[in-house]
């Protein structure tokens, strides 16, 4: 699988949210990396983990945001934040269960799930941001 690449297409065209954005896609190269190079079980976890708690940090900035700014949209990108980070750490725990590391198709899950998230509810959030900031 090729990296994710940061350019114009993830921007949201608010800075602090883009700096977050991009510190996740260079957390979920850095995974696919590790799993493509065959790394070891527990240092793929670290990563792996490492995603899980930027992700979180990053979903609490955007709520704040959304909370100071009065998004109309709150309750259900807050929702689909909620949705979004219960179905990695499933997945998370799914694979400690099994004893088993992050697979190839666990990364496809993890880019379309990342870039889903900013192309949808997180350019509606940057519109919206982007005129009331």
């Amino acid at each position: 699988m090729k990296d994710l690449i940061w350019d114009n297409t993830l921007s949201v065209q608010i800075q602090e949210i883009d700096e977050d954005h991009r510190r996740l896609v260079d957390l979920f190269n850095l995974l696919n990396h590790a799993v493509e190079n065959g790394e070891t079980k527990d240092y793929i976890d670290a990563i792996l983990e490492e995603l899980i708690s930027c992700t979180v940090w990053h979903f609490r900035h955007e709520e704040r945001l959304m909370i100071k700014y009065a998004y109309d949209g709150y309750s259900e990108h807050r929702k689909e934040h909620e949705e979004l980070i219960d179905s990695i750490k499933a997945l998370q725990q799914e694979r400690e269960k099994e004893g088993i590391s992050v697979t190839h198709d666990d990364i496809e899950f993890l880019e379309h799930w990342l870039t889903g998230h900013i192309l949808g509810a997180d350019m509606d959030l940057g519109a919206y941001l982007s005129e009331v900031m």
